[in-house]
């Protein structure tokens, strides 16, 4: 659940940054930050990207140990795994893209 709030917290930056570039106000919420207010983003997105590979790792070790008819592994456990890591790495694919549209577009203002 700790990758969700993660990703939230990396919208929400997200958000409040591209709601600046605009000059549009910032909504309340997207200021907030939890427990850790310190946290800069590259260490947020490090820690996304760690927890995707995680899932990567698991995901792969539960399909192996499948294919070798390991006890207790079913093949339920490895669609899921399966799936949220497809999911997890799709929700990072887009926000690499949002991030380089966001780049690109600040490379693009005239100062």
């Amino acid at each position: 659940m700790s990758q969700g709030v993660e990703f939230n917290r990396l919208m929400m930056q997200m958000r409040a940054m591209q709601m600046e570039a605009t000059g549009k106000p910032q909504a309340p919420a997207a200021l907030e930050q939890g427990p850790d207010k310190g946290s800069e983003f590259s260490e947020v997105m490090r820690g996304a990207l760690d927890k995707v590979n995680e899932l990567q790792k698991t995901t792969g070790d539960l399909r192996t140990s499948y294919e070798m008819g390991e006890a207790g592994v079913d093949l339920t456990d490895v669609m899921i795994a399966s799936q949220k890591s497809s999911v997890a790495m799709q929700a990072t694919v887009q926000v690499r893209n949002r991030m380089v549209s966001a780049y690109e577009e600040i490379m693009r203002m005239q100062i």
